[in-house]
């Protein structure tokens, strides 16, 4: 056994990449991404990746330099995720909705070496860009442009994303298990038609940027609006899938969507976890529980999904694990080979999540029930606390999402508001 060592022909390195490679293969010729009046197969998104990652290489761009995207669901965004990793350059998606002074930090701390920014954010970034301390390296720009952009737009820029697509040659060569996980437990078929409805930037949409490229589907680059709150909203006649994750939907929320025709799945992810690590894994026999009854076991955020390696509900202080009642709070801790390696340039917040237990600890404040499915009840530093009993917000956003005038929370300084609309 002792002759039996990992070599090259068995060590090769696990890359989501590969599934665009494949994809070019299995399904040249079917629609790979459509936005408006644009449409790509998958023969031209790989071509158009590979050009890219040339021009990236030309430009200097090595492996190890960041590179960050500010950008909505576009194109170019979806090729990005694959142009980059191919010229070695680490990916850096930036969220739109930041203000300038927080995107130059990112841009700092990040040491970012190019930036693509879309048009419609230019201001922002050119703002960002301008609050560099003095004699600082500052990233170069290269525009994310529609055809209408004139040469006065391009001041600044280095170049634009089409002419360096253009300019690449596509001979060029160059979160794998997070990748797979998220498409087994979703039980994602060949070919799906797929709509975009967050924002790329979110933890790269839990890897299905590129899970979508290894089952060959159809990327729809558009924003949905919710037919929930739709009054005249009809039942739709196929299925369609949603999988929602994030804050724990209230369960009078998914039993309005369900009962439009839709398939809900409920899972959990972080940042930190590269991809969602908890699904709500539906069995068989809870199809004869009443509707109400079924919301209320998908509300949970459920089980870890096969890339995980552990999970447990945790007494922080003790790190005692708490009873499987489904009462008992404590933290929700985690372990596994998709979880961040920590934060870049900050040891001290990466040991305070990063326990030498051998645990992650995430933040979030959850029960176990006895059958063994996680449900999260809050945030640690949103628990309300009144009277010197601890609240959970998202019990109290459900309640008021049962009210039936009600179609969401409104922010109002630190005050949570609903919209109610008596008919």
């Amino acid at each position: 056994m002792d002759q039996l060592k990992p070599n090259l022909v068995n060590s090769c390195p696990l890359t989501p990449v590969t599934f665009l490679a494949r994809a070019a293969t299995v399904y040249g010729d079917y629609p790979s991404l459509v936005y408006n009046t644009t449409a790509y197969t998958w023969t031209q998104t790989y071509r158009r990746c590979l050009q890219l990652a040339s021009s990236l290489s030309s430009l200097g761009i090595k492996t190890g330099h960041v590179v960050s995207v500010v950008a909505p669901n576009i194109p170019p965004m979806y090729e990005l995720h694959f142009a980059l990793p191919m010229s070695g350059a680490i990916l850096n998606t930036i969220n739109t909705r930041l203000d300038a002074r927080t995107v130059s930090s990112i841009l700092q701390h990040s040491e970012s070496k190019l930036v693509f920014l879309d048009h419609i954010l230019s201001s922002l970034i050119l703002e960002a860009v301008s609050l560099f301390p003095p004699n600082t390296e500052t990233p170069r720009l290269v525009l994310v442009n529609d055809e209408d952009t004139s040469a006065s737009t391009l001041i600044g820029f280095i170049d634009t994303y089409e002419n360096m697509v253009k300019k690449g040659n596509s001979e060029f060569k160059g979160l794998f298990i997070a990748t797979v996980t998220s498409l087994i437990d979703w039980s994602v078929s060949n070919q799906p038609v797929y709509l975009w409805t967050l924002p790329m930037f979110h933890g790269n949409w839990w890897c299905y940027t590129w899970g979508m490229a290894a089952v060959g589907a159809t990327n729809i680059c558009l924003l949905l609006n919710m037919l929930s709150n739709n009054r005249n909203a009809e039942r739709i006649e196929h299925p369609v899938h949603i999988l929602t994750g994030g804050a724990p939907p209230p369960a009078p929320v998914l039993f309005r969507i369900e009962s439009l025709g839709f398939m809900v799945s409920h899972c959990y992810g972080l940042t930190e976890t590269c991809s969602l690590v908890f699904s709500c894994a539906w069995k068989p026999q809870w199809n004869k529980l009443h509707a109400t009854e079924r919301s209320r076991l998908m509300a949970r955020q459920g089980v870890g999904t096969i890339g995980l390696t552990q999970l447990d509900v945790v007494d922080p202080k003790s790190g005692v694990s708490v009873q499987r009642d489904g009462l008992a709070c404590g933290e929700l801790v985690l372990r596994g080979g998709s979880l961040m390696l920590g934060y870049l340039k900050d040891p001290k917040t990466t040991s305070k999540c990063m326990k030498d237990n051998g645990w992650f600890y995430t933040g979030d404040v959850a029960v176990m029930h006895p059958d063994g499915y996680v449900e999260i009840k809050d945030r640690s530093k949103d628990v309300i606390i009144s009277g010197g009993e601890n609240i959970s917000s998202a019990q109290v956003e459900s309640v008021l999402y049962s009210h039936r005038g009600s179609t969401g929370p409104v922010l109002a300084g630190d005050a949570m508001r609903f919209c109610m609309f008596e008919e």
